[in-house]
């Protein structure tokens, strides 16, 4: 099993995620990490003890966060990133991760790896966290900002046989996200789709709503780019402000401090519920390999993480799978 890794994309490149990757290592030997990047910086991070598992491929250039995406993927071929992806699409490595420019890393996917056939529109899929822990998997939630309803029909099949093969769920509920439940509600998107996904080989259970995902209203959510990537903004900066709000009345008086040294446990795991590190990467589904986006300021567990959502999602011939459904509508 091999994975690519861009080294040099995010926020704490290359020396966070090289740390992430040699983690990753010593955890998994069977697992064959390539990190494409800066070979020099690479290796001062790395030291002396590198595992056998890990090897670099010297990249010469890197697509910045302020890079035009589709000019930087066709003009920086000795990029990291795109040399991941051509690792990726010559059989050369089974998953590429990268922590880098989003808008690249679709581009990278879609004209270095590959559409799948019967694919219009890949999607990016990122599980959402749930109260009872089991998450939600929402797509598309940012590749694409406009769809059509046979992109979220398409997101459907894919979402379906991800959280069965991830999470082994033999009927996942997939759910479309609207502005209420009833079957006509909507524009003029969803209420197409909606017919679409009642007669798609899912279990389909509707219209759901976004103030009920937390609770699992569903176990994968459809949704355009420009919706989903709204919702998922309004969540994590809820999510922010109710963690400052919380912290600034437990730091209020020294009662107060009484009490947060009381609760803080709980907060703690609260907090780690909601931590997309906990959570590794976002897969782009639709494409002829598996391409995993890291969060941007992703961190060492973060990138362990992504790796190990990456060695699952192969050892379960996810993109396989897809390739076989779609092939079959």
């Amino acid at each position: 099993m091999r994975i690519a890794i861009d080294a040099m994309g995010g926020d704490h490149a290359p020396s966070l995620i090289v740390q992430g990757a040699l983690e990753a290592a010593l955890e998994w030997p069977a697992v064959h990490l390539i990190l494409v990047g800066d070979k020099a910086r690479i290796e001062t991070h790395l030291g002396s003890k590198r595992p056998s598992n890990i090897e670099i491929l010297h990249a010469e250039d890197v697509i910045g966060p302020d890079d035009e995406p589709v000019k930087a993927v066709r003009r920086k071929k000795n990029s990291s990133m795109v040399m991941a992806g051509q690792l990726v699409r010559e059989g050369k490595a089974e998953a590429m991760l990268s922590a880098g420019n989003t808008g690249a890393l679709m581009t990278t996917g879609l004209l270095v790896v590959g559409r799948m056939e019967g694919i219009e529109r890949p999607a990016l899929v990122t599980m959402l966290p749930t109260m009872d822990d089991k998450g939600v998997l929402a797509l598309d939630l940012g590749a694409n900002m406009d769809a059509k309803p046979e992109h979220l029909l398409q997101y459907a099949i894919m979402g379906s046989i991800y959280r069965s093969k991830m999470n082994g769920m033999d009927k996942p509920r997939v759910g479309l996200l609207n502005v209420g439940t009833e079957a006509m509600k909507g524009n003029e998107l969803t209420k197409a789709a909606y017919e679409l996904l009642e007669t798609a080989p899912i279990h389909f259970i509707g219209n759901v709503e976004a103030r009920d995902v937390l609770v699992r209203n569903c176990d994968v959510l459809i949704c355009d780019g420009f919706a989903g990537n709204i919702m998922l903004k309004a969540m994590e900066g809820t999510a922010g402000t109710l963690f400052k709000t919380m912290r600034d009345v437990f730091t209020s008086s020294l009662l107060s401090k009484l009490a947060a040294a009381i609760v803080q446990p709980k907060l703690r795991a609260l907090r780690n519920k909601m931590d997309y590190k906990e959570h590794g990467g976002a897969p782009l589904l639709g494409v002829n390999g598996l391409v995993v986006k890291c969060h941007g300021s992703s961190d060492v567990k973060a990138v362990k993480n992504a790796v190990r959502q990456a060695k699952l999602a192969i050892e379960s011939n996810l993109i396989s799978s897809i390739a076989a459904e779609i092939s079959r509508k």
